[in-house]
């Protein structure tokens, strides 16, 4: 991790704080395609985001069974809150996670964050999609047995059609602006493709980025995702229009 940065620890989980007084926070949700949710896996990529975008990253930590998950990733959303203008990011389970958080904010009518941004998302816990099967194959290192056995751990009995369990299936409208990155050969594709068709159906701003493989994705990521954030900070917005 970029020595520039102070890791701090909060009630929710690390903080990566980078130099100077950022006036914008982070909330990062991590998540591998084991969907584990250890968020000191993710420091090295929050250390990066936070110079790239100059703001706090808060590393939440979240239970592994839903919904316990959604509720702690709320929580770590209410700390964030608190002390300034809020982006939120994830990456697999932890994107889906940040979906469902979208959602969740907008049907309680709380203050959304700036935008969304999701990376290698998990969307749909049915599990269904041609992607997960065609690119699977792909991948020997992908076991769909085992993410089949997880995703059936982490649901705990919820049906897999829970909007808030597997955003795909949520209704999308009135969600803030929205990024999705993914590889053409990630098995997961489909949720990122038929989440950014529905969001944009909804009248969502949607930024779809598709590379051809993770190779190619995984050296830009941190850059995308800090530029759109960055592009929907209030000072940004301001500037734009002024």
């Amino acid at each position: 991790m970029a020595s520039e940065v102070q890791v701090e620890t909060s009630p929710v989980g690390p903080v990566v704080r980078p130099p100077g007084g950022p006036e914008l926070v982070v909330l990062y949700l991590h998540g591998d395609r084991h969907l584990s949710c250890t968020p000191e896996a993710a420091l090295d990529l929050a250390g990066r985001l936070a110079l790239w975008t100059d703001a706090v990253v808060v590393c939440a930590r979240y239970g592994g069974t839903f919904p316990d998950a959604l509720d702690d990733v709320h929580a770590a959303y209410d700390y964030c809150e608190s002390r300034g203008p809020v982006a939120v990011a994830g990456e697999r389970l932890g994107a889906g996670l940040a979906a469902a958080l979208l959602v969740r904010l907008r049907d309680l009518g709380a203050p959304p964050p700036l935008c969304g941004v999701l990376n290698s998302a998990l969307l749909d816990l049915t599990l269904d999609s041609p992607s997960l099967l065609l690119n699977a194959a792909a991948d020997p290192t992908f076991d769909v047995s085992e993410l089949r056995r997880r995703c059936a751990h982490y649901a705990a009995g919820t049906s897999r059609t829970d909007p808030l369990l597997s955003p795909l299936h949520a209704n999308l409208h009135g969600l803030p602006p929205v990024q999705l990155l993914a590889a053409g050969t990630d098995p997961l594709l489909d949720d990122s493709l038929g989440f950014a068709t529905r969001a944009a159906h909804s009248g969502v701003t949607v930024d779809l980025r598709i590379r051809p493989d993770a190779t190619s994705l995984h050296p830009e990521t941190v850059t995308a995702m800090g530029d759109f954030i960055r592009a929907w900070t209030p000072a940004a917005r301001t500037a734009h229009h002024a």
